[in-house]
């Protein structure tokens, strides 16, 4: 039976002479554009990714993630064998071979290479972060998120001073490296307010802030960016247009395509680290794992000058009491890290709170580079700040104020997720340490990319 894949691409790819390329844009099947009715089944080392200069979204459009999920579901031993004696050369079938159901009993293998490539490109350390969260205010309607507009929870949202309250008390802990993390919410959390913010910690030192906040235009990204803000991450949350659809249901996160593309107009306002990741358990994994990889691949070619993350998350209790609907077991995420490492050996791999301390220990030798510790996921959790200002929503709209019963006594804003490794930042570095780690609180300094005149 013929495949049924788009061989436009492959032969607008081949006119241009374009070589195929182990990571890169759009994925074509290299070597036939039909197969005969008693051939045998094609090799998977055949699906190749090419350099197209394109955005993203019609990248994604062109490609064929049903016949690649099939692979991945219906792959054979031979397959995985082949993808693994490819070396340092894996195409995007060959990474769906490794996430495989076939693979598992190759997880041992898979996990002695993934240390090495790890140490080999990134030595024995881990990168520490901790988010501060500044509003758990949110315009979005998200079926799986404490923040939801629906959610009848406690917000607020911190003044820049009170963001300084929490920075404090997590340099105070060793920290250098902080994620801002808020809700969307156009009017409260602003491009300004988030100007202002990263401004304020980066001239208190913090060599290192990135933001995960609703996406915003380039031109808007460019003053955060100057005002010292060199990272940012952006959860699709899921690839599947139709789940993505189902799970938003109101706010501008409605829009699928303008979501996708965040990290390209991240990119071109001069953000140095991009972080990308589905979120586990709104969908099936490996379609996700694949997707995440295709969109992986893109960046890494299209946007090369930043340094890529891809995180792992998967789902957490949360307000609105909403289930994973597809779970991945502790197996099969120790399998999804290395085959990610396996598929991309120099990107870093970023493992959160929302694991146990035992799956985390676990992880960390396999290829993770970067984890959070000592986390709050609600805005003023480290500090109590912003509690003079907290209120009730439901739909949107104030319905209630708490009172606070005695003095020194502060309600605490709903978090967005519990997290399951509840550790001190103390703690979890003194286990690195035993594992042989070493703990890195600080890697960058913008005067690194400052230009220096001759002497």
């Amino acid at each position: 039976m013929p495949l049924n894949v788009n061989t436009s691409v492959f032969r607008q790819t081949v006119i241009r002479g374009v070589l195929a390329q182990p990571v890169g844009f759009a994925l074509t099947f290299a070597d036939a554009t039909t197969e005969q009715p008693d051939a045998p089944r094609p090799d998977p080392g055949r699906w190749r990714m090419f350099w197209m200069p394109m955005s993203f979204v019609t990248t994604y459009n062109e490609l064929p993630f049903a016949k690649i999920a099939q692979l991945a579901e219906g792959a054979t031993t031979a397959d995985v064998e082949r993808a693994l004696a490819r070396g340092g050369h894996r195409s995007l079938s060959d990474f769906a071979a490794l996430i495989s159901p076939a693979a598992a009993p190759f997880l041992e293998t898979m996990a002695q290479e993934s240390h090495a490539l790890t140490v080999k490109h990134f030595g024995k350390v881990m990168r520490l972060f901790a988010p501060v969260y500044l509003s758990n205010e949110c315009v979005n309607n998200c079926q799986y998120c404490g923040f939801s507009r629906d959610n009848a929870i406690l917000r607020t949202t911190l003044t820049v001073e009170q963001v300084m309250t929490e920075a404090r008390h997590l340099v105070a802990e060793g920290f250098r490296n902080i994620l801002l993390v808020a809700g969307e919410h156009p009017k409260l959390v602003s491009a300004a307010y988030l100007r202002d913010c990263v401004a304020a910690l980066h001239a208190a030192g913090v060599p290192s802030i990135s933001i995960e906040v609703g996406p915003l235009e380039t031109e808007d990204y460019r003053p955060i960016v100057a005002a010292g803000c060199e990272g940012l991450v952006v959860y699709q949350e899921t690839y599947n247009r139709d789940v993505y659809r189902e799970m938003h249901t109101a706010g501008p996160k409605k829009n699928f395509d303008w979501r996708l593309e965040t990290p390209e107009r991240g990119y071109a306002a001069g953000m140095r680290r991009l972080g990308i990741a589905p979120l586990i358990g709104l969908w099936k994994w490996r379609e996700e794992a694949i997707a995440m990889a295709a969109h992986a691949g893109y960046l890494l070619r299209q946007c090369w000058r930043a340094q890529l993350t891809v995180s792992l998350p998967r789902l957490r209790p949360a307000a609105g009491e909403f289930a994973p609907r597809y779970p991945m077991s502790d197996r099969e995420m120790a399998q999804f890290v290395c085959a990610l490492r396996l598929t991309f050996p120099h990107a870093g791999i970023v493992l959160s709170t929302r694991e146990s301390a035992r799956l985390r220990d676990g992880l960390m030798p396999l290829g993770v580079t970067m984890i959070s510790a000592g986390s709050h996921t609600e805005p003023g959790g480290y500090t109590g700040a912003g509690s003079d200002k907290l209120h009730r929503t439901e739909r949107g709209r104030v319905v209630a104020v708490p009172e606070i019963s005695s003095e020194g006594e502060h309600c605490c804003a709903a978090e967005q997720f519990v997290i399951a490794d509840q550790r001190s930042a103390a703690e979890v570095a003194a286990k690195l340490r035993a594992l042989g780690y070493e703990p890195v609180w600080k890697d960058w300094d913008p005067a690194l990319s400052e230009t220096r005149s001759p002497s």
